[in-house]
């Protein structure tokens, strides 16, 4: 199957400039405006499409759209829950069984994610399956013909490959991995281009029979505030935190609610003054029940905590940080690494978690826990190596890429743009926009 994917890969490149004339029998053929030697407009219709399991690619692709009407690159463009345009037991299984696993079975979680890490292993069955499910996604994908789909899911990454292949929809079917690793799942035959976060996971799929030119290793697309700069002196101000205090940043709503009060008691026990700021998203009962854990704490600690329900404002947050405590997902990973902030890994869902945690530690970026008694001694150690902090906060701004997902669509404007001159250097790129 490798083999194949490479080969139909490398046809899929040398068909590119010709899939937009070959229309759906039955389409109809849309008229729109196109600006010339511009990239303005010149995604046409843009589908971003993401799945609602985890928060993480529901956030990548608000950072493309973002980007896209930042750079005005589509005459259109709409972000889609895919999981809404299926039924409602199908929408179970992949949401809130996900979730319930990675808080009660993380461990049977790791299992499927091995288990299924291989491009040969019940591909056509698990298509079928999606696509079976799937009926409106299909219907509203046929109506609306999108120019381009960009998907930070697998789901309908692989549902518009198989449509293409039986040549029932033409579009520029782009794949935004939203973790450091690549699975399996993530393959699809009828695919024009891979944005990935890692050199080592395009060199993976170049060995995979992935083509080199179909991959881009653009970092993993993250809202475009996160590349503003700002002062963090000004950003402590301004949401109330100690301008000189040490500042430990908690993504609490990640772990459910059990394990939380027992970071918090762990961090308590720092010998070195901090102020530890714990963000608990929309879990209101999280946060009331954090808040009357902290009371019993003992009150000669030297940490002093700050909760935080549901913002928008995590890129100030972390720019207020000197430290990062959670779990490794790819987003607030990317997050993270964007504003230089060093991290403790703590918990990672086993599969892709457990691969992140792997990158981070090996660039240097990242210590972990595995046992949360220990934690303040680990920060304690961290805080009283000489220089330690500093070179994990320089190794996080070298790994960050907080512009991806311009990246992504300034790569996507360069494989639409029309053959009139300005086309890129590399014909198998440029893509004839006829209509």
């Amino acid at each position: 199957m490798l083999k194949e994917l490479a080969q139909i890969g490398t046809g899929e490149l040398k068909g590119l400039a010709h899939f937009q004339k070959r229309k759906p029998a039955g389409a109809q053929v849309r008229q729109e405006p196109r600006p010339s030697g511009s990239a303005e407009g010149q995604l046409g219709r843009v589908l971003v499409l993401s799945a609602s399991a985890g928060a993480g690619h529901l956030r990548a692709a608000e950072a493309i759209e973002k980007a896209i009407r930042l750079r005005g690159a589509a005459t259109e463009v709409q972000h889609l829950d895919v999981l809404k345009y299926t039924n409602q037991v199908f929408r179970h299984v992949y949401s809130k069984t996900y979730i319930d696993l990675v808080n009660k079975a993380p461990e049977v979680l790791g299992w499927l994610y091995d288990y299924l890490d291989d491009p040969k292993k019940n591909d056509p069955i698990r298509l079928a399956f999606d696509r079976l499910n799937a009926n409106p996604f299909i219907r509203y994908l046929r109506r609306y013909q999108p120019d381009v789909a960009i998907c930070t899911h697998f789901l309908p990454s692989g549902i518009i490959a198989s449509l293409k292949g039986e040549r029932k929809i033409q579009v520029l079917n782009s794949v935004v991995v939203t973790d450091f690793d690549v699975h399996a799942m993530w393959l699809c035959r009828h695919a024009e281009q891979y944005f990935v976060a890692l050199e080592e996971t395009k060199v993976h799929l170049k060995a995979m029979g992935v083509p080199d030119p179909l991959v881009t290793v653009s970092g993993i697309p993250i809202d475009p505030v996160f590349a503003v700069p700002k002062d963090k002196r000004a950003m402590r101000r301004k949401h109330g935190l100690d301008e000189d205090r040490f500042t430990i940043l908690v993504s609490a709503g990640g772990f459910g609610v059990g394990p939380v009060g027992h970071l918090m008691q762990a961090l308590s026990r720092l010998e070195h003054p901090a102020r530890v700021v714990a963000v608990c998203g929309r879990n209101a009962v999280l946060k009331a029940e954090l808040d009357q854990a902290i009371q019993t704490f003992p009150k000669r600690s030297a940490v002093a905590f700050t909760l935080l329900g549901f913002t928008t404002e995590m890129d100030e947050l972390m720019t207020a940080a000197d430290l990062f405590v959670g779990k490794p997902g790819g987003l607030t990973t990317s997050e993270a690494l964007a504003k230089g902030l060093p991290m403790v890994v703590i918990n990672p869902i086993p599969g892709q978690e457990e691969r992140n945690s792997d990158h981070l530690l090996e660039e240097g970026v990242a210590i972990r826990c595995n046992n949360l008694p220990a934690l303040a001694f680990k920060i304690d150690t961290l805080l009283d190596t000489p220089g330690k902090l500093a070179r994990m906060a320089e190794n996080a701004r070298a790994l960050g890429k907080p512009e991806a997902a311009f990246a992504v669509v300034d790569r996507l404007v360069a494989l639409c743009r029309p053959r009139d001159g300005s086309a890129a250097s590399d014909p198998r790129y440029a893509t004839a926009r006829t209509r």
